[in-house]
């Protein structure tokens, strides 16, 4: 057997192996339109990773392929920019099947740029990624030496523009094959417009004027549409009160904000909202979470819903007028003038005090839960006014979550990142966190997870550390999968396998290099106001041995729900 190599002429410089070919292409267009990219090497992308990290674009690696659309996905909520991530074939790709499914249901544009089985066909280890992403509602686009570029560019528009994200193929062959002649790609449909009805603005405009307690409740969809600055004149016109969804966190930023709408609604807050008459409720879901499972206001309150996407998780409580946000609320501005009599904030004065906005447990105050550990409450309420308030907040999925949204407060929505609960996934934390650190390193990351949640994620635990210019990590520690032990141990069934023999992260922390140290009482707390004062990067672990017996308040309200 003979071997031939490509003779390089005096003068001439020799091809690197990661140019000249399909995914060098791919990556120069990835380099041009996503802000970073978030991956892990394998077979089926290193030609890309290596082209895209040669130019010095960007790119931050993960221990586990799921930490890679994580990251991707965190890092896109954390600025509103789309960003980039990318595996291998195969397993690579299944072990982002979790993450990917979490960003399809919670509608983030990213694109995955992964690798796939040959284009002459597949080999005894691959499966048919395109049927598995269409079977999670994601779309998957093919690159070839005639439409790299064209199709690269198109995974990306079809992203912003559907606000979902898209799976792009390499196959295994087509990598490192040379571009042909380029091949043109049909036009992309434009969006559906959804012009406001006059009648509908007629009606909805009577309706707010008429209100005694109006209240606007916006979401993630009056951020897409940059609708926040009319939202607030009408609020201020009508004399409304505002709330918003979990993904528009102080978006309103205003002292007549109740803060978040749903099952993270602070009690005295919500004997407020619910005195509201008329709701006008603005790009934000009414699912059974938001809607405190029916209970977020009466059954006699009028509230009328828009949008312009569908939603099948809605309840029928509301009325829907599908619309696009912006040009609705400028029409709304057009019939509704300033109230000349007394309106609701004259009679709730008390909202804009800097007592209601507290992040005081009113709830529950207590130091200690009935088992002797400390009651969530207390701790997370405290630590709102002890970590810096440029803060991103970031939460994986579990019980846990009752805590930080009710009692950690933020500088505006982006800085509220709460991935795994559209797919009601844990375990997507550190990767996460981690893709938050690169998007804002000019904030502190704070993470806030559960036992069981970080122990899956573990992987990126070192991902986080290495990514993170200063960050906390709190877990909220109560041994335990703690919904399984409230929803179904409280009903007689065993809780052996709901139980986890106690892990101290703050020492898993210091074994990676961090600083950290385990709470067992509210003066423990002390430990990570001293590091906070003295140290500018790096990160602190708080492990908070967390009460068993305390529930949060959207647990209870879930378990009362469903009987």
């Amino acid at each position: 057997m003979t071997s031939t190599t490509t003779q390089v002429l005096p003068g001439e410089t020799a091809a690197l192996p990661d140019e000249g070919n399909v995914a060098a292409v791919v990556a120069d267009v990835v380099a041009e339109r996503a802000g970073h990219m978030f991956g892990l090497m394998g077979n089926g992308n290193v030609h890309l990773i290596s082209r895209l990290t040669r130019r010095d674009c960007p790119f931050t690696s993960a221990r586990h392929e799921s930490a890679t659309v994580a990251m991707a996905d965190a890092y896109y909520r954390a600025t509103g920019s789309i960003a980039a991530a990318t595996t291998t074939y195969g397993a690579g790709f299944t072990n982002a099947y979790t993450t990917l499914a979490e960003a399809r249901i919670a509608r983030i544009p990213l694109v995955l740029v992964v690798g796939d089985a040959p284009s002459t066909g597949p080999r005894p280890f691959d499966i048919d990624q395109t049927k598995a992403a269409e079977a999670a509602g994601v779309i998957t686009l093919v690159a070839g030496p005639g439409n790299a570029e064209a199709i690269t560019h198109r995974a990306f528009d079809l992203a912003l523009q559907t606000v979902q994200p898209v799976v792009l193929a390499l196959p295994y062959d087509l990598a490192t094959a040379p571009p042909s002649e380029p091949q043109p790609l049909e036009p992309m449909p434009a969006k559906p417009a959804w012009p406001a009805d006059p009648s509908d603005l007629d009606r909805v405009a009577e309706l707010l004027a008429a209100g005694k307690r109006p209240l606007i409740l916006g979401g993630r969809g009056m951020l897409l549409a940059d609708a926040v600055a009319p939202l607030l004149q009408l609020g201020d016109r009508l004399g409304a009160l505002f709330m918003t969804s979990l993904m528009a966190a102080n978006a309103f930023n205003s002292s007549w904000d109740l803060g978040i709408a749903g099952g993270f609604t602070r009690l005295h807050r919500l004997d407020i909202a619910r005195q509201a008459d008329v709701v006008l409720v603005v790009g934000a879901s009414q699912n059974l979470f938001q809607t405190r499972y029916g209970t977020l206001f009466p059954a006699d309150t009028k509230i009328i819903r828009i949008d312009n996407e569908p939603d099948p998780g809605n309840l029928m409580s509301a009325e829907y007028i599908r619309a696009d946000i912006r040009p609705f609320v400028e029409g709304l501005l057009e019939r509704v003038t300033a109230a000349t009599t007394t309106t609701w904030r004259d009679t709730a004065h008390e909202v804009a005090s800097p007592e209601f906005r507290s992040s005081l447990p009113s709830e529950n105050p207590e130091e200690f839960g009935p088992d002797g550990r400390l009651n969530p409450r207390a701790v997370v309420a405290a630590l709102d006014g002890i970590l810096p308030a440029e803060r991103s907040v970031v939460m994986d999925g579990g019980h846990f979550i009752g805590w930080a949204p009710m009692y950690l407060s933020v500088p505006d929505p982006h800085a509220m990142v709460f991935v795994g609960t559209a797919f009601q996934s844990i375990g997507m934390g550190f990767g996460s966190a981690a893709g938050v650190s690169v998007a804002r390193p000019d904030r502190t990351t704070v993470l806030v997870s559960g036992d069981g949640g970080g122990l899956m994620g573990l992987a990126d635990f070192e991902t986080f550390i290495r990514a993170t210019r200063k960050g906390v990590v709190v877990v909220l520690n109560d041994s335990a999968y703690g919904a399984e032990l409230h929803q179904y141990a409280a009903k007689g069934l065993h809780d052996q396998a709901m139980l986890i023999d106690e892990v101290d992260f703050a020492a898993v922390g210091r074994a990676l290099g961090t600083s950290g140290a385990k709470v067992r009482t509210m003066a423990d707390l002390q430990h990570l106001q001293d590091w906070l004062d003295t140290n500018d990067e790096g990160v602190f672990v708080l492990d908070v041995a967390i009460s068993q017996k305390v529930v949060a308040e959207f647990m209870a309200e879930s378990v009362a729900a469903k009987g």
